[in-house]
């Protein structure tokens, strides 16, 4: 089961040029394309007249054209051309999905239409402040599902053990770390601490430190699907816990998980420079380390998923660290009953 009234990512910007771009989101296939005013659009990846994908065709000036027998059809999916026919039936249309581009990201709802607000889409507009945070992007698939990458960023114990060769750092550092969490209105925020703790290899290759840190991670969940990453390390003892965290190694990452079917989605991430930004290199260093951090969850997360899928989960259980997970999942749930009922009094 999917939250369907929600603003989704669909796809980067710049991921989308001339050509029609096929992608599955929440199970349903999609096409997004661009018209010839640069404006992005998506409707169902299916034409009418015989089912053929509309991503295997080409744009054109009056919208999408379909690869097999011509049929054209605008960014609000009704058919606008017939070649061979000029009128064309009422029935000539494909779903459309209402389509925002901001913050570099395009969004897609996939829901009712008409509750589709724009002011729900999440402020990632730090993205585009290249004077403070230099930002870089990518895309992963992701054979396992966007609740088990969530899962995995609101339980920061596995640092320790799966990144050990990136971000990772001591597990006790990381197990025993100084824990907030709150819920938000709109998901759940954490904080943790891990003081005097020895500098993961990311960080000294990035920074330079030559010895232990005080190292902050505030992390928060925007339900459905996205989560604000907030991260930061001083030279331990020179008052980061204290409230000043001036200077220092300072980034910020964004995780966008939208589901593309019930175990598998796609992963969208962004780091951003803060501590300087003005290095192109540095921020090219720190982008290259956080992708191979991201593939060692991609590949953890696709094993868990195998193995769920032959078991179920059942058998599982919890322990302490799955706290901030657990709260996840019960707002989770409870947008799904709430949109649950709201249809069946429809």
């Amino acid at each position: 089961m999917f939250v369907r009234n929600s603003w989704y990512i669909a796809a980067w910007g710049d991921e989308l040029g001339q050509a029609p771009l096929a992608r599955r989101i929440l199970g349903e296939p999609v096409v997004l394309f661009r018209d010839k005013s640069g404006k992005a659009a998506a409707i169902a990846d299916r034409c009418c007249h015989r089912g053929t994908p509309l991503s295997l065709g080409e744009v054109v000036e009056s919208g999408l054209q379909c690869g097999y027998h011509g049929m054209v059809f605008d960014g609000a999916g009704r058919c606008v051309q017939i070649p061979g026919q000029d009128k064309i039936p009422a029935s000539a249309f494909v779903p459309a999905y209402p389509v925002i581009e901001r913050d570099h990201f395009i969004w897609i709802w996939m829901g009712e239409a008409a509750k589709a607000d724009p002011a729900r889409i999440i402020d990632a507009s730090y993205h585009d402040d290249a004077g403070h945070w230099a930002e870089r992007h990518d895309r992963l698939h992701i054979a396992g599902s966007y609740l088990l990458m969530i899962d995995n960023l609101m339980d920061l114990t596995h640092l320790g053990y799966v990144h050990r060769r990136t971000i990772g750092g001591n597990p006790s550092q990381h197990v025993n770390a100084k824990m907030e969490t709150a819920r938000t209105q709109t998901g759940v925020r954490f904080t943790r601490w891990m003081l005097n703790s020895p500098p993961p290899p990311t960080y000294v290759k990035a920074y330079g430190f030559k010895g232990r840190i005080d190292r902050w991670q505030e992390f928060e969940w925007v339900a459905p699907s996205n989560v604000l990453q907030w991260t930061g390390a001083k030279d331990a003892g020179t008052g980061a816990y204290e409230g000043n965290r001036a200077g220092g190694f300072q980034f910020k990452v964004f995780h966008g998980l939208t589901p593309e079917t019930e175990t598998s989605c796609h992963y969208y991430f962004a780091t951003a420079n803060g501590w300087a930004p003005e290095n192109d290199a540095a921020s090219d260093l720190f982008f290259r380390e956080s992708r191979e951090t991201f593939r060692e969850d991609k590949n953890v997360v696709e094993q868990q998923q195998a193995r769920l899928d032959e078991f179920g989960e059942d058998w599982l259980v919890n322990i302490v660290s799955d706290g901030t997970r657990v709260q996840m999942r019960r707002v989770l749930d409870g947008m799904l009953a709430d949109e649950r009922r709201t249809m069946a009094a429809e």
